[in-house]
């Protein structure tokens, strides 16, 4: 598995975990594995050695992150968020799949709501944007229940 390749590596990372819809049991999602990794600073992220394991940088203009990507046959498989440690305990990714592990009645809330946008036909563009709604109110309900601030699940 990706995890583990990446967990191999040299000591890179200080935390990996599996995020996304995939790491909350019984969540509809996307046959994609979303992985975060926290590294005391970006700048020592060694983008040959995550090519070895087959992930390559993909620019997705935030700057407080780096985003790798990892594809079979031209068809995108696993995103790698990478992310400092300072920022490891508060990321929105984490808080809120954490929550939803804990809250089955809001987890089926955002499956129905995935479900609802596949079947309508959404542009796969537009298919993130149209999550964001449902996706701050859960995060907010998340981060006030942990004592965090709220903050804009759409990071810059």
């Amino acid at each position: 598995m990706a995890a583990a390749a990446i967990a191999d590596l040299d000591g890179m990372f200080v935390e990996i975990e599996h995020i996304g819809s995939t790491s909350v049991p019984g969540l509809a999602a996307k046959p994609v594995i979303d992985l975060m990794a926290a590294v005391v600073s970006l700048a020592t992220v060694s983008e040959d050695s995550l090519a070895r394991v087959g992930f390559h940088r993909h620019d997705n203009g935030m700057t407080d992150r780096l985003l790798f990507i990892r594809t079979r046959d031209g068809v995108l498989t696993h995103n790698l968020h990478v992310v400092t440690l300072a920022s490891w305990p508060t990321r929105n990714q984490r808080i809120l799949r954490d929550y939803l592990r804990e809250h089955p009645a809001d987890a089926e809330r955002y499956a129905a709501l995935k479900r609802e946008l596949v079947a309508s036909g959404i542009h796969p563009g537009d298919y993130a944007a149209a999550k964001t709604e449902l996706i701050q109110e859960l995060t907010d309900k998340a981060r006030t229940l942990l004592g965090l601030p709220l903050v804009d699940v759409w990071e810059k």
